[in-house]
């Protein structure tokens, strides 16, 4: 049995307690978090606390907060020879550093407290200062995921770049992309077909292989009218960046 204490009451924090339970072999000791009413809505109140002081035993404690909290609260940490780690993808290990044990746990993948997924497909990236305390987080990784790595942390902030690009980025292009629909009064939902189809393209193409669209064929005619149909500045200025660069990767081919 591995006890689990998580520190934040977040997206990630929500979506690991769930993935928890679910196993036999894992015991969730603790959440700690400052709101009372947040707390109350992952477990029951012989399970919480807002005193950092005060924690309860635990093999790890996983620090489930915003990147600029996490060095804050491991301060405020007085827990001694205890595997302390973070679920951050572009905090470096060290920031951990004040503790003799100390790693990451991150889980990629975007979370939504009332999103339902499947944790058992989330990448669980890996790192720790010594091997056995790598050993522990793979085995409580591989209780709730069926793809676990070991990435050092110059390797997990590449990973955490590539993907605010692949889903943050993108997801703000679908609401772009939605915006347009409204101000034209066309359903949204017509885009849906199109948005699976082009994310299952590259479970058989290579994103390079998969592009399609006028920059991609250099139509400048379509370019020029989209460019003059597009009224708000920054929307015109996200087109005109975009197809840039996918014309200057693609140029060599035209």
């Amino acid at each position: 049995m591995i006890k689990v204490s998580i520190l934040g009451t977040g997206n990630v924090a929500t979506h690991l307690l769930k993935a928890f339970s679910k196993s036999d072999e894992i015991e969730i000791v603790q959440v700690i978090g400052r709101n009372k009413k947040a707390l109350l809505a992952l477990a029951p109140e012989e399970k919480i606390t807002s005193d950092f002081s005060n924690l309860k035993k635990s093999d790890i404690y996983i620090i489930a907060l915003s990147d600029n909290s996490i060095k804050t609260v491991s301060e405020q940490l007085t827990l001694k020879n205890k595997l302390i780690v973070h679920t951050s993808g572009s905090t470096p290990m060290n920031e951990l550093c004040r503790h003799d044990r100390h790693g990451v746990f991150y889980p990629l993948q975007t979370f939504s407290k009332s999103n339902k997924l499947d944790f058992k497909k989330v990448p669980i990236c890996l790192e720790a200062e010594n091997k056995e305390d790598l050993v522990l987080l793979k085995k409580l990784a591989n209780l709730v995921s069926e793809n676990v790595y070991e990435i050092h942390t110059e390797q997990r902030k590449s990973l955490h770049l590539a993907a605010v690009f692949v889903n943050n980025f993108t997801n703000h292009l679908y609401h772009m992309g939605s915006e347009i629909c409204k101000e034209n009064n066309v359903p949204f939902e017509i885009l849906s077909p199109l948005i699976q189809e082009t994310a299952r393209k590259i479970e058989t193409l290579s994103p390079y292989e998969a592009q399609t669209g006028p920059a991609r064929r250099n139509d400048s005619n379509t370019i020029a009218n989209q460019l003059e149909q597009i009224k708000k500045p920054e929307l015109k200025a996200v087109y005109e960046l975009l197809s840039k660069s996918i014309q200057a990767t693609y140029g060599k081919e035209l």
